[in-house]
């Protein structure tokens, strides 16, 4: 078959084919292995684009159970569903940290020349186009005598050439996702490749990292944890915090040790020591809605992606935060060795990129 990436997704499944012995079907287990197979990169709502192709022997499925031949029925459900679940998941895995490229080209067709607001705006104090523009653009020009000799624009924070160098070998920018040069707006990393540009929202991708070490560290089975100096309180309504105490083991599993502290709040003592600095109350009032949204009937094992992703957030490097170059790299380099870095956990892009050429179009040298 053909599937999309995380990052190539809809608000309905209206794009996903499926063909058993080359008869097009819409049956619940297929659609379900898809689900299963995407679920830890997108959210709820979000549906992948695909085309699978099931061939098995004619004994092993009966295509005879809906009038309209729409639904099968297999002799070994539980297989195929694993098989479909596992070869999906096998290709994901193979994608490496890969975004779509339909973000690049909708970022570069956003810029297209001759498409921004104002390009045919003419001064009304003027006869003469040009000279309406030349006149308005001098409101935005400060006088070359106040200008600084090499301040920052406001909002970007460039990175020194001499630091990036000291951080990185000499071939540095033969790393996929390049060398930082600078940080916009304190939420986006601007790197160089070697034919192009990088744009990494830098608390997206650092959500997806957290997440995958969170659930390489449950599979190993253990969860290092940091204690507290001073435990925290959290205040919550009296069933909220009945229902969070009573998932307290399933949580020390995952790092969270809490318990009960009076009616109406808990205390938590010890997190996961990879989410660092957060802001505990949050994360406990989130998981509060977590726990309310799947009800008694599942473990917090069975919905391990919805609570990690939870706390992968309150742990990310979050948006609006300075950093340094070598943390900035840093990042780079490990959305580089990690699976599934090019979307967040909610299928979002966590970069985009540009090809030289396609810069080079944009000002007309192509």
């Amino acid at each position: 078959g053909h599937i999309g990436l995380p990052t190539l997704n809809r608000g309905l499944p209206d794009k996903q084919f499926l063909f058993v012995n080359g008869r097009p079907v819409r049956d619940k287990l297929l659609l379900g292995a898809v689900r299963g197979a995407y679920q830890d990169f997108l959210a709820r709502n979000r549906h992948p684009l695909l085309a699978l192709y099931i061939e098995l022997p004619p004994r092993e499925v009966d295509v005879n159970v809906h009038p309209a031949k729409t639904e099968v029925r297999f002799r070994d459900a539980g297989s195929v569903r694993g098989l479909i679940i596992g070869a999906l998941r096998h290709a994901l895995a193979d994608a490496g940290h890969r975004t779509t490229t339909t973000v690049s080209d909708f970022a570069l067709g956003a810029m297209r020349p001759g498409t921004g607001a104002g390009t045919t705006h003419f001064s009304s104090r003027s006869s003469s186009p040009t000279r309406g523009l030349a006149e308005d653009s001098l409101r935005y020009q400060a006088p070359l005598e106040s200008t600084p000799a090499a301040g920052p624009l406001p909002g970007l924070q460039a990175v020194p050439s001499a630091a990036a160098a000291e951080a990185l070998p000499e071939d540095a920018e033969s790393y996929p996702m390049g060398v930082a040069r600078a940080q916009l707006h304190e939420t986006y990393i601007v790197s160089q490749t070697a034919d192009g540009m990088v744009i990494v929202d830098q608390h997206a991708a650092h959500e997806r990292l957290v997440y995958e070490t969170m659930k390489q560290a449950l599979e190993n089975g253990s969860v290092a944890r940091q204690g507290l100096l001073i435990p925290e309180v959290v205040e919550l309504d009296e069933d909220a915090a009945a229902a969070l105490v009573s998932r307290a083991q399933e949580l020390a599993a995952l790092g969270l040790v809490l318990e009960s502290f009076g009616p109406g709040s808990v205390v938590v003592r010890e997190t996961p020591a990879l989410l660092g600095e957060m802001d505990i109350a949050g994360l406990v009032r989130d998981l509060v809605g977590e726990i309310a949204a799947m009800g008694d009937a599942l473990s917090l094992k069975e919905r391990l992606q919805d609570v990690c992703s939870t706390m992968a957030c309150h742990g990310s490097v979050r948006a609006g935060r300075r950093l340094k170059p070598d943390e900035m790299n840093a990042l780079l380099r490990e959305m580089e060795a990690t699976p599934h870095s090019g979307q967040c956990n909610h299928g979002r892009p966590t970069y985009v990129e540009m090809r030289l050429t396609d810069i080079e179009k944009l000002f007309g040298r192509r």
